[in-house]
């Protein structure tokens, strides 16, 4: 799995441009946290590139950038929490989780049904 980053209101914009083509997830990460360690560690143990189709993983340090966490929070209209996934599909969210309930399966489960 390749992450892309977010690190300014502009990666975070062009995140919800590509969720209108295809679904996006967010894994909203603490540095500081080790249930955030041990989230993200199973959610990359466990990817499968076949199962996620074509979802697209983005990765924030809300350590270094928690103004861009707490504008996800906004635009999304979700509580902050930490560690969380949010699934973002045509620019808005349609699935988050936080802590030990992240999980790859759930995460597939709640992706949309796209037409090709």
């Amino acid at each position: 799995m390749k992450w892309n980053t977010i690190h300014s209101a502009a990666d975070l914009e062009a995140a919800k441009q590509v969720s209108h083509q295809q679904p996006v997830l967010i894994f909203k990460h603490s540095t500081r946290c080790s249930i955030s360690a041990a989230a993200l560690s199973r959610l990359e143990r466990h990817w499968d590139e076949d199962r996620a189709k074509g979802l697209v993983p983005y990765f924030l340090d809300l350590i270094a950038y928690r103004p861009i966490s707490n504008q996800i929070a906004q635009d999304f209209a979700v509580r902050h929490e930490s560690p969380q996934v949010l699934l973002i599909y045509q620019g808005g969210c349609i699935y988050n989780a936080s802590h030990f309930d992240i999980a790859f399966d759930d995460i597939i489960e709640h992706l949309p049904k796209i037409s090709v």
